[in-house]
């Protein structure tokens, strides 16, 4: 039976993926465009050369983080909607141990992104405190939180770390940037971080004791705390752990490929990483999984604009079903009368056989 449910879950997004492409094709085919040459166009833009895939994993690598940060959260039976804003201060912290670091090497690098981690944990402690102390609502909290790292991410770029008249920051030395895997394939070590990071978490929350406790949490934290688990401390941290994870990709993202802060940076990461940890049904590896097609996505709209004249907000539109109908299908199969259909096929099987 778990093997039946592990495989329903992972039918789940592959149907509102093919399901959304189908959807997408007939809009195409409204606009008088050939469904199967565009989509053509659009894997060819993502992965049409070596350049290309790299290209698509560097899209992909934020997405990861901060996918991991929400489906690490949401484990735990909390909501997780600032991981914008932890990304943003991560970076915004990265900045500032660059420049005062200067020319530090990959000892400054690593400094850095140890910087940016612990600022992303901080950040994430916010809401996780004030519910806990307080009895918040961590959603309102950690929306608010984004804003305010927005913010103060727009002062250092605009007045303490101006870059002259041009409002951005000061770039990173050349010398704490991430190093790319090979001149050939120019993606950025961070790739390979987020890759190892997701199997890492997945090894924690589904093979260790403190895993299981934090899921027994998510899953009814008043049983859990009638065991004897510590709930309010599961939620803490949940909470800093989410946020260290996004505050690493914000600063991998600045020293792997922006290099400096400007107007937008990080700019929709945060409620993109909800969406892939909920169409990936919470698994951290099928949460890179979902942020790469989403990067392929996001990297093949532009060719496809540029090949077919098909607007890049059809892509758009696609992601969103892609959405709609991964979310729609699992509460779908949530419901107590599918629930019985699926428990009764099940067992009309076994009895045949």
């Amino acid at each position: 039976m778990k093997i039946k449910d592990n495989l329903v879950k992972i039918l789940v997004p592959v149907l509102a993926i093919l399901v959304a492409f189908a959807a997408g094709g007939i809009i195409m085919l409204c606009m008088g465009k050939n469904p199967f040459q565009a989509y053509g166009f659009l894997f060819s833009g993502a992965f049409g050369s070596t350049r290309k895939i790299a290209q698509t994993l560097v899209i992909a690598c934020p997405l990861i983080f901060t996918g991991l940060a929400a489906s690490f959260a949401y484990k735990c039976g909390v909501f997780n909607l600032g991981g914008e804003g932890q990304f943003i201060m991560g970076a915004v912290t990265s900045i500032f141990v660059s420049a005062k670091l200067g020319d530090a090497g990959v000892f400054g690098l690593l400094l850095s992104l140890v910087a940016g981690t612990a600022a992303g944990g901080l950040w994430g402690a916010i809401p996780g405190i004030l519910k806990i102390t307080r009895g918040l609502n961590e959603i309102i909290v950690s929306i608010m939180l984004n804003y305010v790292a927005t913010l103060f991410m727009g002062y250092v770029y605009t007045t303490l770390l101006r870059d002259g008249s041009v409002p951005q920051t000061v770039a990173v030395a050349d010398s704490m940037k991430i190093a790319n895997i090979s001149k050939g394939f120019p993606v950025h070590w961070g790739i390979v971080a987020a890759i190892l990071l997701a199997a890492a978490l997945y090894y924690f929350i589904f093979n260790t004791s403190k895993g299981f406790k934090l899921r027994a949490v998510g899953m009814n934290s008043t049983a859990a705390f009638f065991n004897g688990f510590p709930v309010n401390q599961y939620i803490l941290f949940s909470f800093i752990v989410s946020g260290a994870i996004a505050g690493l990709g914000g600063s991998i993202e600045l020293h792997g490929k922006q290099l400096r802060l400007m107007s937008g940076f990080g700019a929709g990461f945060g409620f993109d990483g909800v969406a892939i940890a909920l169409i990936a049904q919470l698994n951290p590896i099928g949460t890179a999984v979902v942020a790469f097609i989403f990067a392929v996505l996001r990297k093949g709209a532009s060719t496809l604009q540029t090949g077919m004249q098909v607007p890049t907000s059809v892509v758009d539109i696609i992601q969103a079903l892609v959405i709609i109908f991964a979310v729609a299908g699992t509460a779908l199969l949530r419901l107590p009368a599918v629930k019985q259909f699926i428990i009764n096929h099940s067992q009309k099987k076994e009895v045949r056989g």
